[in-house]
């Protein structure tokens, strides 16, 4: 296609020379100087630039030229998003690796020579859009989960603390993407119904536990305008998918090619699990472009936080447990150490099992030693044989048992609800035995599980007995005194546990829930205490 154009005014040298960067000079016609368009210039995104040039120096173009630059401008300018099993694809006839080298730098976009178009990474393709928008480029979705959006009717019924309203504009100022980090107890699921309201497009809402499935559901009828019917969980029991989808992540991972693309809105619950190798598929097969992330504590030991901040948009808003605690948002809390010696049989036993152990060891940590076994090492397995036994002689002591009995009566007298946490189950059917209290561990049925919650929620038991299956997934309103007597030196579940007391009391009377931690002295629970009572402040 040639165009050509014409000016019939003397050209001074810097005109000329601007004019031939992009045209050929054909000659001088009737007095008028002759020129036509080059081809490389022609079909470029600088094409728009060039015609506003020569409409300011007078050039004239013929109206079937005119019309057939319109449409190469409309044809270079625009951009075309459809869905790919990789992610977003992307087709334009302009040149794109200028405007998305930065994304390819950072492995977000790449070219495909087989599809012929630039395929993007879900949780990249809202900047993606953004940067051709800055750039003069029409965008045209037709996956309608970006731009055209298909909505979801939902009205938000709640009404937002300050600091929650703060939390859901730092989310929408950040493209409708990030981890909101709030305690335990602080409301960070109505944060998200509210988003969910704002955004009012089709959302698949990832959870932990069935019980917290559960708990979503009934907090989507309480503070949002949908009914049962518009709400579809996908978890062991139930598998209904509909426009606002609740599944646990073991479902979501399972059923993610059925969800992949109906999602404009990804919602994690419990975000710091998400870097696990089989759940972050999730994330990265899920086309959904805005993506809100709840968690008390988002950041990992292990450092693949960092994994999870790119999947969903990094930390957008955090407030501590001090921070809400100063405002009257949780309840005030006290943490109570309470350190313990062995019996001196145990004592006696705990130093044999010590000495075994280091000789064993020999200096290599647990991780060492877990790769050891796998390639053969008979000593290493021994030796996290002896620490096992180590463990649980400490969880099974005598002096803890009867220092948790002593708290246990002193804080029944003041009529207070106590959750005792253990990290073993021998340890916490044992306790239950001991003291006659209700346990609840990984193993214990569900209907069973939802019974004792409900009895003790009720006050009918007044203390409770929970594994690690109670640091997450499980609400328990009005508990106020905690008893750790075992965990691990991860500050997240210590903030988790914490977290299960820091509701606010009802009325006027603002309570202060007391954690007691109970620690053998001389041994790693004693450290690990400490560690975390820094870790707190």
């Amino acid at each position: 296609m040639t165009i050509i154009f014409k000016i019939c005014r003397w050209l001074d040298r810097d005109e000329y020379l601007k004019i031939t960067e992009f045209a050929e000079y054909l000659g001088r016609k009737s007095g008028c100087s002759m020129f036509s368009f080059k081809y490389g210039a022609m079909y470029s995104s600088r094409l728009e630039e060039y015609i506003g040039y020569l409409e300011s120096i007078g050039a004239e173009i013929s109206r079937e030229d005119r019309e057939k630059i319109e449409n190469i401008i409309k044809e270079y300018t625009t951009i075309r998003i459809e869905k790919t099993e990789e992610g977003f694809i992307i087709y334009s006839k302009a040149r794109l690796s200028s405007i998305l080298e930065e994304f390819r730098a950072k492995g977000l976009a790449y070219y495909s020579r087989i599809k012929q178009g630039f395929i993007v990474k879900p949780y990249a393709i809202v900047d993606v859009v953004s940067s051709f928008s800055r750039n003069g480029f029409t965008v045209v979705d037709n996956t309608c989960l970006i731009m055209c959006r298909r909505t979801v009717d939902v009205q938000f019924y709640g009404k937002l603390r300050d600091y929650q309203k703060e939390a859901l504009e730092s989310w929408v100022k950040n493209s409708f993407r990030g981890i909101i980090a709030l305690p335990t107890g602080s409301g960070k699921t109505v944060v998200a119904l509210a988003a969910m309201a704002q955004l009012s497009v089709p959302t698949l809402i990832v959870v932990y536990t069935r019980e917290q499935l559960l708990e979503w559901f009934n907090k989507l009828l309480d503070f949002t305008s949908l009914r049962q019917s518009d709400i579809g969980k996908l978890y062991s029991e139930e598998k209904s998918i509909k426009e606002v989808t609740i599944a646990t992540y073991q479902s979501a991972y399972r059923n993610i090619d059925q969800l992949r693309d109906r999602f404009s809105l990804l919602i994690v619950d419990e975000a710091h699990h998400l870097p696990a190798d089989k759940f972050r598929y999730i994330a990265l097969r899920a086309l959904a472009p805005y993506r809100l992330g709840l968690s008390a504590t988002p950041y990992r030991e292990d450092g693949r936080h960092e994994e999870l901040f790119a999947l969903m948009g990094g930390v957008v808003y955090e407030k501590s447990v001090q921070e809400l605690e100063a405002k009257g948002y949780v309840a005030s809390f006290t943490v109570i150490p309470r350190v313990v010696a062995l019996q001196p049989e145990e004592h006696r036993k705990y130093k044999e099992l010590r000495r075994a152990y280091q000789a064993l060891a020999r200096g290599r940590k647990v991780e060492e030693l877990i790769r050891a076994i796998r390639v053969g090492d008979e000593n290493a397995r021994k030796a996290l044989q002896l620490l096992h036994n180590m463990r649980m002689l400490l969880a099974l002591s005598k002096s803890k048992i009867e220092e948790t009995k002593r708290i246990i009566e002193e804080e029944l007298s003041r009529s207070s609800k106590i959750i005792i946490f253990t990290q073993y189950v021998k340890q916490a059917e044992t306790l239950g035995k001991i003291l006659g209290v209700p346990v609840i561990t990984g193993r214990t049925e569900p209907r069973k599980r939802k019974i004792l919650m409900e009895l003790f929620k009720k006050g009918r038991y007044r203390t409770i007995i929970l594994t690690t299956v109670g640091d997450e997934g499980i609400d328990i309103p009005d508990a106020d005194v905690g008893i750790v007597l075992s965990g691990t030196s991860s500050r997240r579940q210590f903030i988790q546990r914490l977290g299960r007391l820091l509701r606010p009391g009802k009325g006027s009377k603002q309570k202060i829930a007391r954690l007691y931690y109970v620690v053998i002295k001389g041994t790693q629970e004693e450290a690990t205490l400490r560690k975390l009572l820094h870790a707190l402040h």
